[in-house]
C-alpha cells in the first residue's frame, strides 16, 4: 500500500516539474499559460466534477454523517484561520494563499489513493466526498477573496462570484443529474469524462509554470504555517468529528484522507484569477506535494488502523 501511495504521487510531480521546465526552456510562448489557466478553471475541472457527482451511486452511502464531519472540520479550520491572521499579520493575498492551503485538497491523488484503499467504494466515496466539499471550499475561498485579494469585491460581486463559480455550479450540475435520474446521455459522457480527464495534466502543468523557485525562501512562514494546519490540524478536527458522530469504516477513512491531502492545482488557479498571492500559492502547491511522498504512508498506515 505504501509502495502504492509513492507511486500515485510521482506522476503529480513529474507534471508539475515538467511545467516548470517547459517555462524556463520557453518550450512554450509565454502566452500559452494564462489561456491554459483559463481552459483548466471554465472548461476542464467543471466538467471532471459533472462527471464525478452525476455518475455516483448514492444509496447506502452515509451522506448524512460523512456531511458535517466534513464541512465542519473545513468551517471550524477556516474561522480560525480569520481570527488568527490578526496575529501573523500576513498581507491579504497572500492570507488568500495560506487559506486555500489549509482547507484545499488534491481530489486527483484522492481519488487514485481510494481506489487503493478501498477499490470501487473507495471511488463512490470520494465522488461524495467531492461533492461536499467543492462547493463549500469554493465559497469559503471566494469570500476569503474578496476580503482579502488585490481584487476585492462588494457584497454583491461576492454573491455574484460564488454564484457564477464554475466549480460551484458544476458540482451543483452533476448533483441535480444524480438526483433526477437524467444521468450523463451516452454521447454526452464520453465527451464530458474525456475534458475532466485532461484537467489532471493540464493543471499541474500550470502550476509547474507558474513556479518561482526564488520566492520559496521568501514564504517559508505562510507556506509553514498552511502545511501545519493542512497536514495536521485539519485530519486532527476529521478525525475527532468521526469518534463524536460514530462514523468508521472505509467512509471514516476517506474522510481523513481528504482532509489530510496536499492542496489542489486549482487553488493556483483561483489564485491568479481572483487576485492572490499565486507565486505563494504554487509554492504552497510544490512543496506540500513533495511533503506528501513521506506523508501520505503514514496517514494510510493511520487510516487503515483508524478504520480497522
Amino acid at each position: 500500500m505504501i509502495a502504492h501511495s509513492l507511486l500515485a504521487l510521482l506522476p503529480v510531480l513529474g507534471l508539475i516539474g515538467g511545467g516548470f521546465a517547459m517555462k524556463v526552456r520557453t518550450f512554450l510562448k509565454p502566452e500559452f499559460w494564462p489561456q491554459a489557466e483559463k481552459l483548466c478553471y471554465f472548461v476542464l475541472l467543471p466538467a471532471l466534477f459533472i462527471n464525478g457527482t452525476a455518475t455516483t451511486e448514492l444509496a447506502g452511502l452515509p451522506i448524512g454523517t460523512m456531511a458535517p464531519v466534513l464541512g465542519g472540520s473545513v468551517i471550524v479550520t477556516a474561522a480560525a484561520l480569520v481570527l488568527a491572521q490578526r496575529r501573523f499579520r500576513f498581507d491579504g493575498p497572500a492570507f488568500t494563499s495560506v487559506v486555500q492551503g489549509s482547507i484545499r485538497f488534491n481530489n486527483y491523488l484522492g481519488l487514485s489513493i481510494a481506489v487503493i484503499l478501498y477499490g470501487q467504494q473507495g471511488v463512490a466515496l470520494a465522488a461524495i466526498t467531492n461533492a461536499i466539499l467543492v462547493p463549500l471550499v469554493n465559497v469559503l475561498c471566494t469570500i476569503v477573496f474578496a476580503r482579502h485579494g488585490s481584487k476585492p469585491l462588494s457584497v454583491r460581486g461576492t454573491f455574484r462570484n460564488i454564484c457564477t463559480n464554475p466549480l460551484i455550479l458544476a458540482c451543483a450540475a452533476g448533483i441535480v443529474l444524480n438526483l433526477t435520474g437524467l444521468g450523463l446521455p451516452a454521447g454526452i459522457a464520453e465527451l464530458v469524462r474525456a475534458l475532466g480527464s485532461a484537467s489532471l495534466p493540464l493543471g499541474l502543468l500550470c502550476v509547474g509554470a507558474g513556479l518561482q523557485v526564488n520566492s520559496i525562501g521568501r514564504n517559508v512562514l505562510p507556506i509553514a504555517y498552511a502545511s501545519a494546519i493542512k497536514f495536521l490540524v485539519l485530519p486532527a478536527t476529521g478525525v475527532a468529528g468521526c469518534l463524536l458522530l460514530g462514523l468508521a469504516g472505509p467512509p471514516a477513512g476517506i474522510v481523513v484522507l481528504f482532509l489530510a491531502l496536499p492542496t489542489a492545482s486549482s487553488a493556483y488557479v483561483m489564485a491568479k484569477a481572483l487576485g492572490g498571492d499565486s507565486s505563494l500559492m504554487a509554492s504552497t502547491i510544490t512543496l506540500q506535494t513533495i511533503t506528501g511522498v513521506f506523508y501520505l504512508p503514514g496517514l494510510l498506515l493511520l487510516i487503515t488502523s483508524f478504520t480497522a
